[in-house]
């Protein structure tokens, strides 16, 4: 799907200072960043986030520790992983993770960003605004449009959180949310089309 390769950045994964593990309701980014972490990719990973409406019943005691607890049951020591336990959006999961890595002693200069794969392009526009003094590096489960909606299991459930993320790369930087994203015509004419075809449970108000 078109959308779904847009929000991917296709950053070559290269060694960082640390890496954010950005909570939602997908716990392949839990598996993803443990498969980074054994790559020697990062010392230290934090995992971000509370609890959302769209992920209490999933993960009731919140996103960032059941993620943590994935990670160690996929081989992540304890010791390599901080926890963020408040963020309901990106924006906190980005400024929160900063702080949980300064109060650590961790000194960030690059940072690998994991994330579920179609919340790429939102994140990274998000850290380039909120912190831009670092490199930023977007990586994610390495899974096809495909078999991303077999691992969720709800197809109108994924197309809508395309749509909704297409929404905030393009209407967030003129909130001062994030930095500015080329989209090409194409995409946008797609996101039109699935707007119009009602993929539109995971929009904002405007």
């Amino acid at each position: 799907m078109l959308i779904w390769r847009y929000h991917q950045m296709g950053h070559e994964v290269r060694p960082c200072s640390a890496a954010i593990g950005l909570g939602s309701h997908d716990l392949g980014v839990a598996t993803a960043s443990a498969d980074l972490y054994g790559s020697g990719l990062f010392p230290v990973i934090v995992f971000s986030g509370g609890n959302s409406a769209t992920t209490a019943a999933r993960f009731p005691r919140g996103e960032a520790v059941h993620y943590r607890e994935h990670a160690l049951d996929l081989g992540v020591p304890d010791e390599a992983i901080l926890l963020e336990t408040k963020a309901g959006n990106t924006g906190q999961n980005i400024t929160l993770s900063r702080e949980v890595l300064r109060e650590a002693g961790v000194e960030v200069k690059s940072l690998l960003l994991i994330s579920k794969p179609y919340m790429e392009r939102r994140s990274y526009a998000t850290c380039r605004k909120l912190w831009p003094e670092v490199e930023v590096v977007c990586a994610s489960e390495p899974l096809e449009f495909d078999d991303y909606i077999k691992s969720i299991g709800d197809e109108k459930l994924v197309v809508d959180m395309l749509v909704g993320d297409l929404q905030r790369v393009i209407e967030y930087p003129a909130l001062g949310f994030a930095v500015e994203q080329d989209v090409p015509g194409d995409v946008h004419d797609a996101y039109e089309r699935l707007l119009r075809a009602g993929f539109d449970s995971r929009l904002i108000s405007s």
